[in-house]
């Protein structure tokens, strides 16, 4: 019995692991490969150019490698990238990249787009993130691994997001989000370390109190950030806070405050 469904499009030139599942109605464009053990429900669209890993969940009206929104856009074949154990719930869009940048949109293993997020051109989303209904990921944004975006916010172009942040639900994030900060607001305004996922992934508890020590090193001291950095690495520098001070030193934008 075929796992695709007698309505399903499917390109030619797609490359569809045998255990795959496409439901009705969905289209799977030129040069879409698809990993085994994914299932694509009813009504989703892949474009084109775009490589899915295994065990993949897209739900229905999902558009996934459709061509990006950016005016410059002058149908090069760009690509989307998405790794393993993701799932994409429905109405999500995601876009393949742009020359401008490295020509690629990476999303990697194990996150949970729930419904109706937007991801633009040349995002790189790392593993294990949660990005909540309705929140609009601008281009060229990249999201670490284990950040969770709440719902309904947005995300401006080129903005980076760190490990383990969590931003709260309709928030407007212009500048970067350094790693372990929650942040909420239009803008977006620190409110401490994201305490309580750390727990929950493990961080013991003398890990956790030393990234608090650092959180009122950077943001109540009122230090220069260079001068917070210089205090933060006078001492040995464990590999948590060391994931804390490399997000710093790595802005572009500014740091969220």
């Amino acid at each position: 019995m075929s796992l695709i469904h007698p309505t399903a499009i499917i390109d030619s030139s797609a490359i569809i692991a045998d255990d795959v599942e496409i439901g009705p109605y969905s289209i799977i464009g030129p040069d879409v490969e698809i990993g085994a053990g994914s299932w694509i429900g009813p009504h989703v669209v892949i474009s084109k150019l775009t490589t899915i890993g295994k065990n993949n969940k897209i739900y229905q009206f999902s558009s996934v490698g459709e061509d990006c929104q950016d005016k410059k856009y002058a149908g090069e074949p760009t690509r989307l990238v998405i790794g393993d154990n993701n799932v994409i719930r429905e109405g999500c869009s995601i876009h393949r990249g742009t020359v401008q940048d490295q020509g690629v949109t990476i999303i990697g293993n194990d996150n949970l787009l729930m419904t109706c997020v937007h991801i633009a051109h040349d995002c790189i989303i790392g593993n294990h993130t949660i990005i909540a209904s309705d929140a609009a990921i601008a281009g060229h944004v990249h999201i670490d691994d284990w950040a969770i975006v709440g719902g309904a916010s947005a995300i401006h172009q080129f903005c980076h997001i760190g490990a383990h942040a969590m931003c709260g639900g309709s928030t407007y994030v212009s500048k970067d989000i350094p790693a372990y900060l929650m942040v909420t607001g239009n803008p977006a305004e620190s409110h401490g370390i994201n305490a309580e996922g750390l727990k929950r992934r493990g961080f013991s508890p003398e890990s956790i109190a030393e990234l608090r020590r650092a959180y009122k090193v950077i943001f109540r001291r009122g230090l220069r950030l260079e001068t917070a950095l210089a205090e933060l690495e006078a001492d040995t520098v464990s590999d948590e806070l060391a994931v804390l001070i490399n997000s710093l030193k790595a802005s572009t934008r500014g740091i969220v405050r």
